[in-house]
């Protein structure tokens, strides 16, 4: 079994080779370790696309907006990706974003991952009945994907921002916090005294 730092370092150089620059290969790289690490095929996926551009190059986007198409191919995943990371705290704005026509997807679902630590909030991607839950670079949560199932081309991606709501309710925190009260240790003239920096004891 391949480390993790021999996924980075082989998926870096494989991308330089197919005509990435230094900078965006490297990013590659860690993306691919944090796909195999959340148990998706990217080295799966990274290969095939690096073969497919050989003959058919992709698009690059020139700004995301909220419906984007490309104007003649399909859209690079790598390039979608840099773009969106690039200028995530923007788009958090736009709420929902649509791409038409992006080429092996999965390859873009990293950058939208670590968009969602910088914007702070979870992030939500469906295409072709796959649905992801980004969580703040954390974790990455899938549904309805089969590990050796490689979606080639998404006719659809829809990204969504989502907002930070509490997952229970305003009285289960007052319950929970009324419990935690009970660990409260009452202020004693001692504990005064070393809460209050240099005390007694001046060292100046």
């Amino acid at each position: 079994m391949q480390s993790f730092s021999e996924i980075d370092i082989t998926s870096k150089r494989a991308s330089k080779a197919a005509g990435f620059d230094w900078g965006i290969a490297e990013e590659v790289g860690k993306n691919m370790r944090n796909l195999e690490m959340f148990g998706l095929p990217g080295v799966k996926n990274l290969n095939l696309y690096l073969q497919k551009i050989k003959k058919n190059p992709t698009e690059k986007p020139k700004k995301i907006e909220k419906e984007n198409k490309p104007q003649s191919k399909e859209f690079c995943p790598i390039y979608c990706g840099t773009t969106f990371l690039d200028d995530c705290k923007m788009l958090e704005r736009l709420s929902r974003i649509k791409f038409i026509n992006v080429s092996y997807p999965l390859l873009f679902l990293p950058f939208i991952s670590r968009a969602s630590e910088i914007v702070g909030k979870k992030i939500s991607v469906q295409y072709e009945e796959n649905n992801f839950l980004l969580n703040f670079d954390k974790t990455i949560f899938s549904k309805n994907i089969k590990n050796n199932e490689v979606v080639s081309l998404a006719k659809e991606v829809f990204i969504e921002f989502l907002e930070n709501n509490n997952s229970f309710s305003i009285q289960e925190w007052k319950e929970l916090y009324k419990l935690s009260e009970k660990t409260f240790v009452e202020e004693t003239e001692s504990s005064k005294k070393i809460g209050a920096g240099a005390g007694l004891t001046d060292n100046d």
